[in-house]
């Protein structure tokens, strides 16, 4: 009967540690808000981080303004990476961002593109007035950085009003690059790091950038994180050493 009760019991330690072991095994999810253009370092990225911490990232990518508002009506967001340090800024100011956690993270450039064909044809901006020139893609000016740059850029270049009848307006700048790629349009402006990602389209200039304001990405812990360590941890992480790699790899200008 006393071995009986002995195995008895070491059953139950041994399930008990089992069930112990599988509740530790479980990774918290970080639910991270970040700008479409973004997307294919952060998933290198991921695979990096989850290697080493007990976390789960999910991404939620888009246009930065969409995503800031998104936050804005308590969309459940621990870290939010923005193409604009303006929609940062906001969310600080309305303590919606921790005032300790929010920095700048990488920059990028601006750059004109076609779909890829063969000719000799290097579109530039000083062509875009060209009859031959119908459609021209850039995001939404007002909730897309990227397309609030491309503006900025057509204003200075005194290109704005020659041309607005010709811009096609996206909901973030990945929308560009697929427009561009399936000749939906006969060029856009993208972000170089869009660029580098698709074999189907061209890089004909890169854009002076004295023609816009710089392009930098800014990013933050929410204040309302449920998962507040694991938030500031990889808050930390994105501007190691190993990370910073990792966007330099992907055509990101890393900072000093």
């Amino acid at each position: 009967m006393r071995k009986i009760t002995i195995a008895i019991l070491i059953s139950c330690l041994f399930s008990l540690l089992s069930s112990c072991s599988q509740e530790k095994e479980e990774p918290i999810q970080l639910t991270i808000s970040a700008a479409a253009s973004m997307k294919d370092v952060l998933t290198e990225l991921k695979e990096l981080y989850e290697q080493n911490h007990q976390v789960e990232l999910l991404f939620n990518f888009g246009g930065s303004g969409a995503l800031k508002e998104q936050i804005i009506q308590g969309a459940p967001v621990d870290l939010f990476i923005s193409a604009s340090k303006d929609h940062v800024d906001e969310l600080v100011e309305t303590q919606r961002i921790l005032a300790n956690y929010h920095s700048p993270l990488v920059a990028n450039s601006l750059v004109l593109i076609t779909p890829k064909i063969d000719n000799n044809i290097q579109l530039r901006l000083s062509n875009l007035q060209d009859h031959t020139i119908e459609k021209i893609a850039i995001g939404i000016p007002e909730t897309v950085p990227a397309g609030s740059y491309a503006k900025e850029v057509l204003q200075n270049a005194k290109l704005w009003n020659l041309i607005e009848d010709k811009l096609i307006y996206t909901k973030d700048v990945s929308q560009v690059l697929t427009y561009v790629e399936t000749k939906n349009v006969d060029a856009g402006m993208v972000y170089k790091t869009d660029a580098l990602t698709s074999k189907k389209v061209e890089v004909t200039e890169n854009i002076n950038p004295s023609l816009h304001s710089p392009i930098m990405y800014y990013y933050g812990v929410l204040e309302y994180t449920t998962n507040s360590k694991e938030s500031k941890s990889l808050f930390e992480f994105l501007q190691s050493t190993a990370a910073q790699q990792v966007f330099k790899k992907y055509g990101f200008n890393v900072l000093d």
